[in-house]
């Protein structure tokens, strides 16, 4: 009797994994978020930031040598 008790609890434990799957198909990727995040590129190196303040600091550390682009002199 007890292996079959555990035979019904392994079949609702199946269902219940299968409409946890179906409930979750949305994903969890943060894709859709990431790329709404980044607002700046940089126009030397292409790289991709999130505000000016991150673009000053990349700038300054990445291309020092080159002057600073005039969305950066405000």
């Amino acid at each position: 009797a007890n292996k079959m008790a555990r035979g019904i609890q392994k079949i609702q434990s199946q269902q219940k994994a299968a409409q946890k799957r179906e409930k979750s198909k949305g994903g969890t990727s943060q894709k859709g978020a990431g790329a709404a995040a980044i607002k700046v590129v940089c126009q030397s190196c292409r790289a991709q930031m999130v505000d000016n303040k991150a673009y000053k600091i990349h700038w300054e550390n990445k291309h020092p040598k080159l002057p600073l682009p005039s969305e950066l002199n405000a």
